[in-house]
Parts: C-alpha cells; sequence; structure tokens
C-alpha cells in the first residue's frame, strides 16, 4: 500500500503522516494509531500483534 493510499483510507493529513513516517514526530497519540489502523483495514489488536511492538524495542521516557 502508498503511503498515499493509506493517508486516505486512514483520514490522517499528508502533513502529519510525513511526520510519522520521517520520524520527526516522535510521539504518536493513540487516536492516530487506531486511524493507521483501521487505514489497513486492521483492528488495533491486529496491527500492534507484531515483534516490532514488543518491549525491548519501545523506547519509552
Amino acid at each position: 500500500m502508498t503511503q498515499y493510499r493509506l493517508e486516505q483510507n486512514s483520514g490522517i493529513q499528508h502533513g502529519s503522516m510525513q511526520c510519522i513516517m520521517n520520524g520527526r514526530n516522535k510521539t504518536v497519540t493513540l487516536s492516530t494509531v487506531i486511524m493507521i489502523a483501521r487505514g489497513f483495514d486492521m483492528t488495533l489488536l491486529e496491527f500492534l500483534d507484531n515483534p516490532v511492538f514488543t518491549s525491548e524495542d519501545l523506547e519509552v521516557e
């Protein structure tokens, strides 16, 4: 899926998605994560069920 299609499917503005994708936005809200999951036509649980989200890999401040 292209970034453009994800923006269209999720309803996230292009500028906001660019900040997320380029790592300029370090704090993404839960509502944004839910919108991204919906953009991929996934539930939040399906989206988060990925090794990339294990606690060892996350930076928590």
